[in-house]
């Protein structure tokens, strides 16, 4: 693996393996109990991170078929995923886009999710292993709003994704 790709990889996984393990001592009733009503469960936070990923994972195997027809990042693609590295680290909410609201699964048990997730992930990595360096800056990733991203950035984009809804995870397990 690309050595750009597997120090993003290495850090999607630590941030996977943290929430998870913070996890294991809470009861199934907890995890799936909104903190308030129109608030998402621990539970459902998770099959959101889980599906977002998923649906993406999906796109960029479907551009990477095509990938020599694909155009490379530039200059624009890395001020967008400065904003939206920002804008993930700013204590505003966004709404899930529709496409990712209307393919999210019902929620799981938290074992379910972890094997689902441990699948995907493990996907994830045997693509990533065989991206060559030359395809690194191809634009295979489209963020709902910002646009497409090279495969590191999306995996950046992964990064701060979860990193965005860790205080949200916390503040439903304090309710």
């Amino acid at each position: 693996m690309n050595s750009q790709l597997e120090k993003h990889f290495h850090k999607l996984e630590e941030q996977r393996t943290e929430i998870l393990n913070s996890l294991l001592s809470k009861s199934a009733t907890e995890l799936s109990a909104p903190p308030a009503p129109g608030k998402w469960s621990v539970l459902q936070i998770l099959t959101h991170l889980y599906a977002s990923e998923k649906l993406s994972f999906g796109y960029i195997k479907k551009k990477s078929l095509g990938i020599q027809d694909t155009a490379n990042a530039d200059l624009r693609q890395a001020m967008v995923l400065t904003v939206l590295k920002i804008s993930q680290r700013l204590p505003f909410r966004f709404r899930a886009p529709k496409v990712v609201v209307e393919n999210t699964p019902e929620t799981m048990s938290l074992e379910q999710l972890v094997n689902h997730w441990n699948l995907l992930r493990l996907e994830l990595k045997a693509h990533l292993e065989n991206v060559p360096d030359g395809h690194l800056h191809k634009l295979v990733y489209k963020h709902p709003m910002a646009g497409r991203l090279s495969l590191p950035q999306a995996l950046q984009f992964f990064a701060e994704h979860i990193n965005h809804h860790k205080p949200q995870i916390k503040k439903a397990l304090k309710f």
